[in-house]
């Protein structure tokens, strides 16, 4: 009769029921799936996620930029560039008024005694004669008549004036005509507002007459 083996020589044999088993193996793949469920969705986070060493590559290159140098002065501007030209001034048309038309002016007392301008500066010791003398500073110009001088009317023109005794113009007449009623016009007019000394006789005023001439003659 064979002798018995030892223990350590035994093999032992589990038998499980087979719904156990078929249970373990469903853990397996369950603990399985499940493991590879965790690691996939660990990647995608860890794709997702941004690498610690980017910050301090993009803080090196920030470190790396240069500063831009101070602008210049206006004044110290690139002499390449043309300077700016000052805006060009328009002239201003500037109306001015025509010019005012001459005032004729009386002839030299030779040509005519009693003339305007022969007036002595002292009329008082004038006044003696025996012909009206006009008082200065009360003998206006006639004026020049704008239609004569758009023509280009001049000429010289004589007119006789009665003076009364208290010096005032009374009848004025034409002694000489100039070719331009106009001008003839405006002597007459200009002698009516005229004032005299009177002529005198024996120390007392009297009327008289004078002769007053005038030269119309346009600027040129």
């Amino acid at each position: 009769m064979p002798a018995p083996r030892p223990a350590s020589d035994r093999q032992i044999v589990l038998r499980l029921p087979r719904h156990t088993l078929k249970i373990a193996g469903i853990a397996f793949v369950a603990g399985l799936l499940l493991f590879l469920l965790v690691w996939a969705t660990g990647r995608k986070d860890d794709f997702y996620k941004a690498s610690p060493a980017q910050p301090a590559a993009g803080a090196q290159a920030d470190d790396n930029i240069q500063p831009l140098p101070a602008p210049l002065p206006a004044q110290d501007g690139a002499s390449d560039m043309p300077q700016a030209k000052p805006p060009e001034e328009t002239p201003t048309l500037v109306e001015t008024a025509p010019p005012a038309p001459p005032a004729p002016t009386p002839l030299p007392e030779d040509a005519v005694p009693g003339a305007p301008g022969a007036a002595p500066a002292n009329a008082a010791a004038a006044a003696g004669g025996d012909r009206p003398v006009p008082m200065q500073g009360q003998m206006p110009p006639p004026r020049y008549p704008a239609a004569a001088l758009r023509r280009g009317d001049a000429g010289d023109v004589v007119v006789r004036v009665d003076v009364d005794a208290a010096g005032n113009p009374g009848g004025v007449t034409l002694v000489q005509r100039s070719g331009s009623r106009d001008l003839d016009r405006a002597a007459m007019e200009a002698v009516r507002h005229w004032r005299f000394h009177p002529a005198q006789r024996n120390g007392q005023p009297i009327a008289g007459s004078l002769d007053i001439p005038f030269e119309f003659k346009p600027a040129q």
